[in-house]
């Protein structure tokens, strides 16, 4: 029978999770039913979506049950299939989790090309869930035109990066927005034609600057200072895909302050702006395939890059979700879990 060493959700974080709300243990497997394959992680994704799911709030998916594995994307090679599509050594693409090993339906995974020139571990970053979240949510919603202004926080980061690039692919401007002058530098490096430190005491100004005919595209999923800083730049019909607000999802109050959702939603009234919240997976069925093609020729071309932040080991997990929540990690965050 095989095991596999877990992370599970010990108690529901309040506020920024801590090493105490997850406990690790090695547990016995099932062996793969019809339809099912026994599978070993080389590579879990981390993405901020994870801290949601931790809360029993209502939300557009289930929480982790307490004691159960957390939740993530998976690029894992087969160990045993019980299902003719697949056989021993087939990499993919699946939802294992926080876990050294899993047993999932073969129907739900994704079959990896290993000799291609691109790594697999960008199944889980730029050509997976962070670079579709880029492309449909841009695109789809965002509708970026040619000279348009698009601005784009957390700009480094998998969503961020995709966002730019293809904003400029389409001929539109792109302004990033990122933490630190390290981060400022590898934007320009991307060819954004505005790069800004958020942290900068003269930030307001200098995103006034690098708009100076406002923003008629600002792909949301930061929220907080840099949207306040963000709203009265933008234009009128401006488009705001909203994927996630990730400077909020620690919090255990409202903001202080009176309320401004008044004059938020006179704004979004007198600009005609629309703002849209959409979560990845409503536009999969018609999208992916569109997804997968471009975005695979673009990489390969070099007019998309990417950037990953490898760690080793399932054991440093919880320390590099805890810093990606605050903003640590330079790229994708990727747990490599076994060779």
């Amino acid at each position: 029978m095989a095991q596999t060493t877990r992370i599970v959700l010990a108690s529901r974080p309040h506020g920024e999770p801590t090493q105490e709300d997850f406990r690790t243990e090695t547990v016995n497997l099932p062996d793969p039913g019809p339809g099912e394959a026994l599978l070993d992680t080389l590579y879990l994704s981390l993405d901020p979506y994870m801290r949601g799911r931790m809360s029993d709030a209502p939300s557009y998916a289930a929480p982790v049950p307490i004691g159960g594995t957390v939740v993530g994307a998976t690029v894992s090679r087969v160990v045993h299939s019980a299902d003719d599509s697949l056989a021993a050594g087939d990499l993919v693409l699946g939802y294992g989790g926080w876990q050294t090993r899993s047993v999932e339906r073969v129907r739900y995974l994704r079959r990896l090309d290993p000799k291609g020139s691109i790594p697999v571990s960008t199944a889980l970053g730029v050509l997976g869930m962070p670079g579709f979240t880029a492309y449909a949510g841009l695109l789809t919603i965002g509708q970026p035109k040619p000279d348009e202004t698009v601005v784009v926080a957390a700009a480094t980061g998998p969503v961020g990066s995709a966002v730019g690039q293809i904003a400029r692919i389409k001929g539109a401007r792109a302004v990033g927005i990122a933490g630190g002058p390290q981060k400022v530098a590898y934007l320009q490096e991307l060819g954004f034609d505005a790069a800004l430190d958020h942290r900068a005491p003269d930030f307001v100004e200098q995103l006034a600057a690098a708009t100076p005919d406002g923003i008629d595209v600002y792909f949301e999923n930061v929220g907080g200072a840099v949207w306040d800083a963000v709203l009265p730049r933008l234009n009128t019909y401006a488009r705001v895909p909203l994927c996630g607000l990730v400077a909020g999802y620690n919090a255990t109050s409202l903001p202080e302050g009176p309320d401004r959702s008044g004059a938020l939603m006179g704004t979004i009234l007198r600009k005609s702006l629309t703002v849209r919240g959409f979560i990845q997976t409503e536009f999969a069925p018609t999208q992916t395939d569109a997804f997968v093609r471009d975005m695979s020729a673009w990489v390969a071309s070099g007019e998309v890059t990417y950037r990953e932040d490898i760690v080793d080991g399932l054991d440093h997990a919880v320390e590099a979700f805890r810093g990606m929540l605050r903003g640590d990690n330079f790229g994708k965050v990727v747990i490599r879990v076994s060779d």
